[in-house]
């Protein structure tokens, strides 16, 4: 991009276009990342090809640099967290049903009892994904402040804007948590997670987690 101060990345808040890309991964690669990019209208294209630059440029109009980051690029945590609980709780107050993709979380816990908005409780708490000691496990440092992101439609890309605006209304434009990778492992959906408390109490999160992005935390 021709604009670089500040934080130069091209994100969906400003081409909402670009959730409608899809990653692909051709067979025969060396690396488990993706090697080609679906375009809204459905062509392939290589990921660092110019082709796809001219293409994001052409619907930004400006042009753009395909970079790769080894580790990725983060808002706050390479952790982000969410229930099912508190995304049905959004969109009731937003009038629609929300597919959990629209907060990018890494993981979407589901609760026995149902409390939107219950991970704010677990700042400072440690959730381990299953039992024992060698158990992966993350640290909650912060609450997940919401942008406009979420009104984009993971899918069409259309906006809602109704949906930040129940976060605000809800809880103070907070949903989810963001957390710190403390011991690596493997994630399983149906595994039941462990909350160990900042107050050293620890209570079972009878849940599942559905794997977002990444199935071992890193």
């Amino acid at each position: 991009m021709d604009n670089r101060s500040g934080m130069p990345w091209l994100t969906a808040s400003k081409l909402p276009d670009l959730v409608s890309f899809a990653p692909q991964r051709k067979d025969g690669a060396q690396e488990d990342i993706p090697t080609h990019i679906l375009t809204p209208d459905g062509q392939e294209m290589p990921v660092f090809g110019e082709e796809l630059a001219t293409e994001i440029g052409r619907r930004y109009g400006a042009p753009v640099q395909m970079m790769q980051l080894k580790h990725g690029i983060f808002d706050e945590a390479s952790i982000s967290v969410i229930t099912s609980d508190t995304v049905r709780e959004i969109g009731r107050l937003g009038g629609r049903t929300l597919d959990a993709r629209r907060f990018r979380p890494n993981v979407v816990v589901r609760l026995l009892q149902s409390l939107p908005f219950q991970e704010d409780k677990w700042l400072g708490g440690v959730l381990s994904f299953g039992a024992g000691d060698d158990a992966p496990a993350i640290t909650v440092t912060i609450r997940d402040v919401r942008c406009s992101m979420v009104n984009l439609d993971p899918d069409s890309a259309s906006p809602a804007p109704e949906v930040l605006k129940a976060i605000v209304r809800a809880n103070q434009n907070n949903a989810g948590i963001y957390a710190a990778v403390t011991r690596i492992g493997r994630l399983v959906v149906g595994q039941t997670i462990l909350l160990h408390a900042a107050t050293g109490k620890s209570d079972e999160l009878p849940t599942f987690p559905v794997l977002q992005h990444h199935p071992t935390p890193r």
